[in-house]
């Protein structure tokens, strides 16, 4: 193996040799600066994020301080930025509270478990190389699955927005248990809630990319600590330990690891998908690449990192890579420097977070789940596809009646389902001439073509598989039925590039059921690894021989339209079995 290969591939392995080998002293200030947003915009968020996950305030911080590490290491996307997201706390937080007989002091070592697990999750998944798995979600589901999240963790924030006790496991209990605690509204918390939520709103409309948050935050633990407002009922966050976190190996006893492994695979196919989506949005922006697959790597070790450090699963967020995108990151260097501004912080400055009052904490989660929640996406769905927008609905609805965990697993079976549908049930169209040309299109499409005289030409649009194969034998014969004047039907597999045995076997009795009505049956357009099929199960013996590459209207001239079937079980024809050329002879 050369020297350049081997370089290649520790690039390859390490994108940061690629980024710091490039660097040029002008991005240095560009740099610095996002990375001092991004730290800003981390501290008052993170810590959000950990009060939703039923954790102190500070290993939010923790889960920024280490992931973002690895992550400029091992990513691929220069813009992306690791930590903890609402969707993910929201999950880890609700599927700890439904677990049996934890205790409040076992919550932390459970929350890092998860993310350790998630990291070795995603290593198994990169050395399995099923990077392509984000694909199998769709993105139907995940409209529905972000909305039924959005209102599942505003529903928890808004008893602490009153200033009340709240309580229930599911939306539905939190929210009826909210109606009934809302006579104890304080108006104190309520008002300083109120306050923060309009100036975060309004910040993020005038100064989008601005840590905001950071001076709402700030503001608040001012006033509270110049008033008496703690004295009326407004909750602070109280004393947070100071200096680095000591590094630390998550529990791993197997009635752990038995409880945590869904909770660990659901955290996974949400911190992937939303990862991946993420820096695709912004390598798009800067016409750069990334490598899913690397990707995986990166959000594993970066989760371990974080697991270590007494952190919960993390993610490469939009939100917060938006903040490090607008600021004007252009390396991962500038999640370097946000490490090292959080681990200044939380040597130096942790005694000035002790006032900052929760309800602001819940104010911050409140404007971060509204992205969420895609109003407009639902609209366009209702308007597109009404099926989907109804599978949208059920993910979303799953959420709210199961909570988060279950409603991540329900999410991700009913995109399978929703893909097994699709690919189950195939069309299968019935061809026509073109009026005017040697060209074939869908009859259904263009009622306008010609029909053929006691000839159908039938193009199942999908691969031939084992659940699907018996619909496309149904739909045959009812084309077929529907045409008592046919002798010939000509099976076009050119959108067909998979057929396994089923398919072809499926091929096979479709063959003798129309030998034995005195009808013929012919392949044409198959694929090379299809005609390898069919000669395996010895289908061009019956279907005929495989031919020369001619186009639809040939065989049509070349083949008489009424054999017997007495000729068709003598043995093969001459081109019956053909592979037509890419020239366009059928279209849709």
């Amino acid at each position: 193996m050369s020297a350049a290969s081997d370089g290649e591939r520790r690039r390859a392995r390490l994108p940061c040799l690629d980024w710091i080998a490039g660097y040029q002293p002008a991005w240095l200030r560009a740099d610095a600066v996002a990375g001092l947003t991004l730290a800003a915009y981390a501290i008052p968020v993170s810590m959000a994020y950990a009060t939703l996950a039923g954790l102190p305030a500070h290993h939010g911080i923790y889960c920024y301080l280490f992931g973002g590490l690895c992550y400029a290491v091992l990513g691929t996307s220069r813009q992306l930025a690791i930590g903890p997201t609402s969707a993910i706390a929201m999950l880890v937080g609700s599927s700890i509270a439904e677990m049996p007989n934890v205790e409040a002091s076992s919550q932390l070592a459970i929350a890092s478990l998860a993310a350790l697990m998630v990291g070795i999750v995603c290593g198994l998944a990169w050395l399995l190389r099923l990077s392509g798995l984000v694909n199998f979600i769709s993105e139907t589901v995940l409209l529905g699955f972000k909305a039924g999240a959005a209102l599942t963790i505003g529903m928890t924030q808004l008893p602490k927005l009153f200033g009340v006790e709240g309580g229930g496991e599911r939306f539905f209990d939190r929210l009826w248990i909210l109606a009934r605690q809302l006579p104890e509204t304080n108006v104190w918390v309520l008002a300083l809630g109120l306050a923060a939520l309009a100036l975060l709103v309004l910040g993020d409309r005038r100064f989008p990319g601005r840590p905001i948050a950071l001076v709402v935050a700030a503001a608040a633990t001012a006033l509270l600590s110049m008033t008496a407002l703690e004295d009326v009922g407004v909750a602070t966050v109280g004393a947070l330990p100071s200096g680095l976190p000591e590094l630390r190996v998550p529990s791993l006893r197997p009635r752990d690891v038995d409880g945590v492994l869904p909770l660990a695979i659901s955290c996974f196919l949400l911190a992937y998908i939303e990862g991946v989506s993420a820096a695709r949005a912004l390598a798009v922006r800067h016409a750069a690449r990334i490598d899913p697959r690397q990707e995986l790597l990166a959000l594993g070790a970066a989760n371990v990192a974080a697991a270590f450090g007494q952190g919960f699963p993390v993610a490469g967020g939009l939100s917060q890579s938006a903040v490090n995108d607008k600021a004007g990151a252009r390396t991962p260097l500038a999640l370097v420097i946000a490490s090292g501004a959080l681990a200044l912080c939380l040597a130096w400055l942790t005694e000035l977070i002790a006032n900052l009052p929760t309800v602001i904490l819940a104010a911050i989660v409140l404007v971060a789940v509204r992205g969420l929640f895609n109003v407009a996406g639902l609209k366009e769905l209702w308007r597109v596809s009404r099926r989907e927008f109804w599978i949208a609905i059920l993910a979303l609805s799953g959420v709210l009646v199961f909570g988060i965990l279950k409603g991540v697993l329900l999410a991700s079976i009913a995109s399978l389902l929703m893909l097994l549908a699709g690919a189950s049930q195939p069309h299968v169209a019935v061809l026509g001439r073109i009026p005017g040309t040697s060209r074939y299109s869908d009859l259904a499409r263009h009622p306008e073509n010609e029909r053929l005289a006691s000839v159908m030409v039938l193009r199942p649009e999908a691969s031939l598989l084992y659940f699907n194969a018996e619909h496309v034998h149904r739909e045959a014969l009812r084309h077929i039925d529907a045409d008592p004047g046919l002798r010939l039907a000509i099976c076009d597999l050119s959108d067909a590039p998979i057929v396994d045995v089923a398919g072809a076997k499926m091929l096979l009795s479709l063959h003798s059921e129309l030998a034995r009505r005195s009808l013929g049956l012919r392949v044409i357009g198959a694929h090379g690894g299809v005609r390898d099929m069919l000669r395996a199960v010895d289908a061009d013996g019956r279907l005929g021989e495989m031919g020369r590459r001619i186009t639809l209207e040939q065989f049509l001239q070349n083949e008489s339209p009424l054999p017997s079937a007495a000729a068709q079980s003598a043995g093969p024809r001459s081109a019956g079995l053909v592979d037509s050329p890419a020239d366009g002879s059928t279209a849709r």
